[in-house]
C-alpha cells in the first residue's frame, strides 16, 4: 500500500479526542448520499414522465401528418403510394379531423371527431391497444338494414354522456345546410361500438372515432379526406423523413413531424429536467463544503504530524495526495451509497406505485419512473468531481505546512 493511502486511512479512523471530526466526515458522506439519491430519483421521474407522455401522444397521433395547403385531398390513394415509397416510412393511413357536438338523451358536450380507415389505421396508430371494449373492425362491420354507423368514444366522454357499447349517440355539426330559416345544423345518429382509454384525460374526454365513409357523409366531403397520417421506422428521425416527404410531394403539400407539433411541450419538459438537475446538484455542493471544513479541521489537527512527515522526506505533493485521497474516500463513499439508494428507491416506486396522481390533472395515474444509465453516470461523475474540487484547497494548505514552524510551537 502506498504510504499516502496508509496515512489517509489512519486519518479517517479518528481517535477518541477527534470524534467530532469523524462525525463531520459522516455528515459529509450523508450529504453526498442524499444529494445523489435525490438527483437520481428526480431525473428518473422526469425521464419517465417525458417517455410516458411521448408514448401516449404517439399512441393516438401519427409520427408525421401530411396535409394540403388550404384544401382537402381527393385522390388520396395515389398520394398514399407516393408517401409509402419514401425511405423510412412503414405505414400510411388517411384521416378526417373535425369538431362536433355529441349528445345522448339530455347530456351533450363538444367532441373532436376523427375519421379513420380501420384497416390501415391499426398499422399507424396504437388505438387498438387502448380499446377496453370493441374493436376497430366494428366501425365498418355491416349491421342490419337501417343500423346507424359505428363510433368509438373515449372512456371519460362515454361516462359524461352516460352511454355504453350498443347505445346510440347523436353527432351535430355546426356546418349545416343553409335554408330560408338560416343554417340548420346537420345531425346524424351513431351506435357506440367501442370505448378506449389512453390515460390522458384530454384524449379520453374529447375524442370520437368513426370510419372514413361515415365521416365523409356526415361532413359532406364526398370522397375527400383532410390528410394522411404516417408511421416511420425511427421516431427520432421523423423530422428528416417529413422533409423527404415534402420534397417528394411538392410545394402544395406540407408534412409535419410529431416533434415539431409538440415542440413547446417537450422543450419545457427538457428545461424543467435541466433546472431540477442544477437545483438538486446544490445539495451535493453543500456536502462538498462539509468536506472542505472537515479537511481543514484535520489539517489543523495534524499540523505537527504533517511537519514530521515532511521532515522525514515526504514531499509537498505526497502530503497533498493524502488529503485529496481522504476527500475522495468521503465523496466516492457517499456517491456509491447515493447511487444504491437512488436505484433502490426507483425500483420501489416503479414496482409498488404507491404514489397516485389525479388523472384529470396529469396524463398518467401513477408516478412514472425510467432510469437511464447515462443519467446515473452523469450524476455519479458530477458528484465525484464536485467532491474532488472540494479537496483541493485544504490539500494545498496541508502541503504548505512548514516543518520548522509547526514543530517549534
Amino acid at each position: 500500500m502506498r504510504f499516502e493511502w496508509f496515512i489517509c486511512l489512519r486519518y479517517l479512523k479518528a481517535k477518541r479526542k477527534q470524534r467530532f471530526i469523524s462525525l463531520i466526515s459522516l455528515i459529509s458522506v450523508a450529504g453526498v448520499t442524499v444529494g445523489v439519491t435525490a438527483l437520481i430519483v428526480v431525473l428518473a421521474v422526469m425521464t419517465g414522465f417525458t417517455s410516458e407522455l411521448r408514448e401516449k401522444i404517439l399512441g393516438i397521433n401519427a409520427h408525421v401528418v401530411v396535409q394540403k395547403f388550404g384544401d382537402v385531398v381527393y385522390d388520396y390513394r395515389a398520394l398514399e403510394k407516393k408517401v409509402a415509397d419514401v425511405k423510412g416510412v412503414t405505414a400510411v393511413t388517411p384521416y378526417i379531423y373535425s369538431q362536433a357536438m355529441i349528445t345522448s338523451g339530455d347530456e351533450g358536450t363538444g367532441a373532436i371527431l376523427r375519421g379513420i380507415d380501420p384497416e390501415s389505421a391499426g398499422k399507424v396508430l396504437n388505438i387498438g391497444r387502448h380499446l377496453k371494449v370493441g374493436s376497430l373492425a366494428a366501425l365498418e362491420a355491416p349491421g342490419a338494414p337501417g343500423t346507424p354507423p359505428g363510433i368509438i368514444l373515449g372512456k371519460e366522454l362515454a361516462k359524461e354522456l352516460g352511454v355504453f357499447a350498443g347505445d346510440s349517440v347523436r353527432l351535430i355539426s355546426a356546418a349545416g345546410n343553409l335554408t330560408p330559416m338560416g343554417v340548420i345544423p346537420k345531425m346524424k345518429t351513431f351506435r357506440v361500438v367501442g370505448i378506449f382509454e389512453t390515460g390522458m384525460f384530454e384524449y379520453d374526454s374529447a375524442l370520437a372515432f368513426v370510419s372514413i365513409p361515415a365521416a365523409q357523409s356526415f361532413l359532406d366531403l364526398d370522397s375527400a379526406v383532410h390528410g394522411l397520417e404516417v408511421k416511420v421506422s425511427d421516431i427520432y428521425q421523423a423530422g428528416r423523413i417529413a422533409e423527404a416527404v415534402d420534397r417528394r410531394l411538392g410545394p402544395e403539400f406540407v408534412a409535419k413531424d410529431w416533434m415539431s407539433m409538440n415542440r413547446n411541450l417537450f422543450s419545457a419538459l427538457q428545461l424543467e429536467k435541466t433546472a431540477m438537475f442544477v437545483i438538486l446538484a446544490l445539495i451535493v455542493l453543500v456536502a462538498a463544503f462539509n468536506i472542505v471544513s472537515t479537511l481543514i479541521m484535520v489539517v489543523m489537527e495534524k499540523a505537527k504530524e504533517i511537519a514530521i512527515l515532511k521532515s522525514m522526506g515526504a514531499t509537498s505533493a505526497s502530503i497533498m495526495r493524502i488529503f485529496v485521497y481522504e476527500g475522495l474516500v468521503i465523496g466516492v463513499t457517499g456517491t456509491l451509497l447515493g447511487v444504491a439508494g437512488g436505484l433502490g428507491l426507483c425500483e420501489i416506486l416503479s414496482r409498488y406505485h404507491f404514489i397516485k396522481l389525479p388523472s384529470d390533472v396529469y396524463p398518467m395515474s401513477t408516478l412514472p419512473i425510467r432510469v437511464l444509465p447515462q443519467d446515473v453516470t452523469l450524476v455519479a461523475v458530477a458528484a465525484v468531481l464536485i467532491t474532488l474540487g472540494a479537496t483541493l484547497y485544504p490539500s494545498w494548505q496541508a502541503s504548505r505546512v512548514r516543518p520548522a514552524e509547526a514543530l517549534r510551537y
